[in-house]
């Protein structure tokens, strides 16, 4: 968990750090990563009587006060964790759905070049990028390069069978 004094965060703009509020903030670190559906899970482990609207109201304002943050990393509900972490890029598998979190700066190039050809400043907290893991891959042309059935017994196809 992030050591991180919510209470203050909060009193200084102005709320009160509610027990939906806190448990939200720790279902949001705990999971890293969560939609709304994940931290509704998580809260009612420890308070059942919360529900989805709850989640959904607490993470708007939170977002709203820079506590959390949100990505899309698919189709489904955007994905939420700790705004006080460090900025990162999201690298999403499409075989396996993991996440791989880079800094940033592997971006650098590339945010320099929209800057200077587009005039336009990025915002990488809710970037991901899609593509494949180096585990699927791997066992993607592990299945590949295995021999097939006619191969492993000796049997040739004859065209036409």
């Amino acid at each position: 968990m992030v050591d991180t004094d919510w209470k203050s965060d909060l009193r200084q703009r102005g709320y009160r750090l509610t027990p939906q509020r806190q448990l939200v903030l720790e279902a949001v670190d705990a999971l890293e990563h969560a939609t709304p559906d994940d931290i509704l899970v998580q809260v009612r482990k420890t308070a059942s009587g919360v529900n989805i609207s709850t989640v959904y109201r607490t993470l708007e304002l939170l977002e709203e006060l820079g506590l959390v943050s949100h990505a899309h990393l698919g189709h489904g509900a955007p994905t939420y964790h700790l705004a006080d972490r460090h900025h990162h890029i999201h690298l999403v598998c499409r075989d396996c759905t993991g996440v791989v979190e880079a800094d940033v700066e592997v971006a650098a190039e590339f945010i320099e070049k929209l800057r200077t050809t587009f005039d336009f400043d990025t915002d990488m907290k809710h970037f991901a990028i899609f593509g494949r893991c180096g585990d699927c891959t791997r066992s993607t042309s592990q299945v590949a390069e295995t021999p097939g059935e006619a191969e492993t017994t000796g049997e040739a196809e004859t065209p036409g069978e």
